[in-house]
């Protein structure tokens, strides 16, 4: 490895990710390493973009979004198309997790309730606890 490139290995340790996963991101042209015969070799321009490709993931953010999201760095307009672009998909992710937050909240209460009188029931079934 230079100061500039890093090997699959290291990707793969430095990310916490497998080299299949850099082969797949290769493979939908999210990552554009060099190639030595067999070898890749992954750029800071690879690295960043990784940062991004998982930072994506982790919000919800389907790949092919992803993979348009970084497209739009080249621009020539210091990025404010794709941080416009960005902001835009964030927003409606944001909203579509806070959606899905509530429904689990609902669901969590509905099951604590349900538990609860369950565990009252048997208590009762089973004598261990006075009848009210």
């Amino acid at each position: 490895m230079t100061e500039t490139t890093m090997t699959i290995r290291q990707m793969c340790d430095e990310f916490d990710v497998t080299a299949r996963a850099l082969r797949f991101y290769e493979g939908k042209e999210l990552l554009f390493p060099i190639r030595e015969g067999t070898k890749r070799l992954f750029t800071k321009r690879d690295r960043a973009r990784l940062k991004l490709i998982l930072r994506g993931k982790r919000f919800g953010f389907a790949l092919e979004e992803i993979r348009q999201l970084l497209d739009l760095y080249d621009m020539g307009d210091q990025q404010a198309t794709q941080l416009e672009q960005t902001h835009k998909l964030a927003q409606k992710h944001l909203e579509t997790m806070k959606a899905q937050r509530a429904e689990l909240d609902e669901a969590i209460a509905e099951l604590t309730a349900e538990m609860e009188w369950g565990a009252q029931k048997l208590a009762r079934l089973t004598n261990t606890e006075p009848a009210a």
